[in-house]
């Protein structure tokens, strides 16, 4: 029999939509491990959901979850999917009949199962208990134990509050929000000797108070990287999106010493989504914290350094040496540089958005800020993949969506499965034609001032959410001068070079530059930030690896 749990609430959980089943798979567990684990039970996905965040509020351990297929609204594999990002460390199990062992394969890639246990399974001496032994086994095997986490007190409704919790939230940094204006948060303040007039205020795992940190400050305190480890490299990879995770990625695996610098969060606007389902391999969709955590993991993994909260702000060529410059005065070198800052959201130009930034209106935002819509009428402005994949998670919990869009339709702009999800979701509206000409409130977010393109008339309507989609533009300002960009902004590469069949005017060697090679030699584009680029997941991973096969052959010739 597995060991007893080093710890008398640590739970196995079991969902099953069918009462007498949901009550077997409990008795048979209770009789076998009742006396070490505490057996919970849920008849839905929803409701087991609900019942693991009371658990990881409570600082409970789960050791392995028991999931039917077939369930309504929310099957096996989605549950175990959303239930991966509140317990990562659980084992994983999915109870399927026979005809769906197909499914029960396919799960083993989307949510990394464990196991598959076919229906019935009579009697569970044989076919659950030695199952569920080894793998509770394994989980005490495993560094089980809880992170200790981060506190954050604020107010709902304040711009930084909603920055701090953003960034924590996408550096998948365990955190526990407190309102200023309640007990519990009342009294951190008062045990970190703050009178709440600057927020927010974070308490690191070790007891350390922040008052109002700056990103780099608040990153070294919760054991996130910042400084490299050398001063020299064979590549530098600016920017952690899909493009630089995967150079970081190939980078590493093939011996490069690599280090990736980042300035606010890896993923990228693709780390921002919730639901990524065009991506290979991943037939069930995947979100964008989940395929960014594992490829970060799998850098690490490689020997890639990640840094964190480090902004660059310089490119020089020293020789054969690139220098990579950061805010902060420091710099640190390599043989080759990858650029693959991605793009950023452009910015609502309607008046009061400014003011209402972090305070109801929100750019990219939705995967934090969607637990406080639960209930509410939220405002989307964009017609593109961001904007329809946002829109279909704040469904799920708000009261009505509304997309705001300013084309004739969504088909010039959303791939054809979303906008299919969206006529099929019964809170969710789309009004084309349809710009947002103001934002307005005291303190946040209260109405919005709409236009009809075609007609010229204004309605004013309540609103307290709005999350902003509306393209996008290239972080390359840093880059003015240093290397060619079109009118965009956009890093031109390759052939993009050389349109006339004659290198830059500046280009020093006798070959052309390579397909990913910028204007300097050694240094590629990969991703969004390229001119001309897919501006997607999928092709932006492949540019990255790309680029350090050319980065092979830039070094190998050198």
């Amino acid at each position: 029999m597995a060991q007893a749990a080093d710890a008398a609430r640590t739970v196995i959980l079991t969902v099953d939509d069918d009462p007498g089943v949901s009550r077997a798979v409990a008795r048979d567990l209770r009789r076998r491990y009742g006396a070490s684990y505490r057996i919970v039970r849920a008849e839905s996905g929803e409701s087991a959901l609900e019942a693991l965040r009371e658990l990881k509020l409570r600082g409970d351990l789960v050791a392995v979850l028991l999931a039917d297929y077939r369930m309504p609204r929310m099957n096996g594999i989605e549950f175990l999917e959303q239930a991966l990002d509140v317990y990562p460390g659980a084992r994983r199990v999915l109870l399927t009949a026979y005809a769906d062992t197909s499914a029960a394969i396919d799960a083993i890639n989307v949510v990394d199962l464990d196991h598959y246990l076919l229906k019935p399974w009579d009697p569970p001496e044989e076919k659950l208990y030695p199952v569920l032994d080894d793998l509770l086994e394994a989980w005490h095997r495993s560094d089980h134990r809880p992170v200790p986490s981060t506190k954050v007190v604020g107010h709902r409704w304040s711009a930084r509050s909603s920055e701090v919790r953003e960034f924590l939230a996408r550096n998948q940094v365990p955190y526990r929000w407190y309102s200023a204006d309640e007990p519990e948060g009342r009294r951190l303040l008062a045990a970190a000797g703050a009178d709440g007039q600057q927020l927010p205020l974070v308490i690191t795992p070790d007891g350390t108070p922040l008052v109002e940190p700056e990103a780099p400050d608040l990153a070294a305190r919760v054991g996130l990287a910042t400084t490299p480890a050398a001063d020299f490299y064979d590549l530098v990879v600016i920017g952690g999106g899909p493009a630089g995770l995967g150079a970081a990625v190939y980078g590493a695996s093939e011996g490069l010493r690599t280090v990736l610098v980042e300035r606010s969060a890896t993923g990228g606007q693709a780390g921002q989504s919730s639901r990524i389902e065009n991506y290979l391999g991943f037939p069930d969709g995947v979100s964008g914290a989940q395929l960014t955590d594992r490829a970060r993991r799998q850098a690490a993994k490689f020997g890639a350094e990640i840094l964190t909260a480090r902004e660059v702000t310089g490119l020089e060529v020293n020789g054969a040496a690139r220098t990579v410059r950061f805010s902060d005065g420091s710099a640190v070198a390599a043989h080759s540089v990858i650029l693959a800052t991605g793009v950023s959201y452009r910015q609502l130009g309607a008046p009061g958005a400014d003011d209402l930034t972090g305070c109801g209106v929100f750019y990219g935002s939705a995967l934090t800020e969607a637990a406080s819509c639960q209930g509410h009428d939220v405002y989307i402005v964009g017609g593109a993949n961001s904007a329809g994949q946002a829109a279909m998670y704040l469904a799920r919990g708000a009261k009505s969506v509304t997309l705001l869009v300013r084309g004739p339709s969504l088909a010039a702009s959303m791939s054809y499965y979303l906008i299919q999800q969206i006529n099929e979701a019964p809170n969710i509206s789309v009004r084309c034609g349809t710009v947002v000409e103001a934002a307005h409130g005291s303190g946040h977010l209260e109405q919005l001032t709409l236009r009809d393109t075609d007609s010229g008339q204004s309605e004013l309507v309540d609103a307290q959410w709005m999350f902003v989609f509306i393209g996008a533009a290239p972080l390359t300002d840093w880059l003015d001068g240093t290397v060619l960009r079109d009118e965009h902004g956009f890093i031109l590469a390759g052939p993009d070079l050389t349109p006339d069949g004659r290198p830059p005017a500046d280009w020093e060697l006798d070959r052309p530059p390579y397909h990913l090679e910028t204007s300097i030699p050694g240094v590629f584009v990969a991703g969004d930030a390229r001119a001309e680029s897919a501006k997607r997941v999928a092709s932006a991973v492949g540019e990255g690896a790309m680029a350090v096969m050319l980065v092979h052959r830039y070094l190998e010739q050198s």
